[in-house]
């Protein structure tokens, strides 16, 4: 309703301001009682400024409101945020992160919001998925998306359709929660088939501040392959598994685990990242719209004295007229 509000007052505040031409601006039916004035001196009607005012001070009661719906909503999910940061960190000790790995099968997954006004969140997601998949590109590899957000699938759409894999939005109708992004990441998992995910997100760090963030989660057969092969992987030799499920079933067990508790927290962290961008942004916004409502105060005082000055001679003229 807000963001409604927000494009009919803009709607209205897209009517030009000043005449190009002074001359024909006197023929205007907006300005039937305008008189020439001195050259420099541009002729507006104080009724077309006023309407002007008024419009921007709605804008900027929108932009204001916007702001501390954004403030509520972002104190609600930074403490989820921070309780989520707890789960995938133990698999990042055990399996490592390894963004570096070259596989073939690569599934970028770009999280993104559904809504819009939050500064360049999203287009810093998208631009990264797009470096990522290029990077990852040749002739034997295989790079698909998975989009999460309405803004990241209008701008993948454009040049990336058909290496689009999976599209899920309005992820954020409901509050967050670990059951709705688990669900999410089974489907990703049943529906895709890869070697490695590579979950794109941005990380709230500060109400004004976000970091880009790449996660990796490797598959088992990919996992196993790299512990037999050493290196930060090989310490998994060193655990014993216990009970009857044989080593493949536990890695698959802990990919699948990793992957929804990864998930969650990318989700968290981009909501978060998003109200604390879209703050900002509502913030930037009603400061503008209060220095325009400045300028039309001086545009509308100005107009309004000059039109005075102006009766005042023509008062002072005819008196003298018929005088002489």
């Amino acid at each position: 309703m807000a963001m409604a509000a927000l494009r009919r007052e803009g709607r209205r505040f897209a009517t030009p301001l000043i005449s190009p031409n002074p001359t024909n601006a006197l023929r205007s039916s907006l300005i039937p009682s305008q008189e020439p004035v001195s050259s420099g001196v541009r002729c507006i009607s104080t009724q077309v400024v006023r309407n002007r005012m008024k419009s921007v001070k709605n804008i900027q009661k929108i932009t204001k409101a916007m702001k501390m719906v954004a403030a509520s909503k972002l104190r609600t999910i930074q403490t989820k945020t921070e309780n989520s940061r707890g789960l995938w960190q133990p698999f990042t000790a055990l399996l490592g992160d390894t963004p570096s790995i070259d596989v073939k099968k690569n599934v970028i997954v770009t999280i993104s919001s559904d809504k819009g006004l939050c500064g360049g969140i999203n287009s810093t997601s998208v631009k990264i998925s797009r470096a990522i998949h290029k990077l990852n590109s040749g002739p034997e590899k295989e790079n698909k998306y998975v989009v999460v957000g309405e803004k990241a699938k209008a701008q993948l759409l454009r040049d990336s359709k058909k290496d689009i894999e999976l599209i899920m939005t309005e992820l954020q109708k409901n509050p967050l929660n670990y059951t709705q992004v688990s669900v999410i990441a089974d489907d990703i998992l049943k529906n895709v088939e890869f070697d490695a995910l590579r979950i794109i997100y941005n990380k709230f760090q500060s109400v004004v501040a976000f970091l880009p963030t790449m996660s990796t989660v490797l598959s088992p057969e990919v996992v196993e392959r790299e512990a037999e092969a050493g290196g930060k992987l090989g310490e998994l030799d060193s655990y014993e598994v216990e009970g009857a499920e044989t080593k493949a079933e536990v890695l698959q067990n802990l990919a699948e685990f990793q992957f929804s508790c990864v998930m969650f927290n990318a989700v968290l962290e981009n909501a978060c990242s998003e109200q604390g961008a879209r703050m900002s942004a509502m913030d930037s916004s009603s400061r503008n719209a209060g220095d325009v409502l400045d300028r039309l105060t001086l545009t509308y005082n100005r107009t309004r004295q000059a039109s005075i000055t102006t009766e005042l001679i023509e008062i002072i003229s005819g008196a003298s007229a018929l005088e002489g």
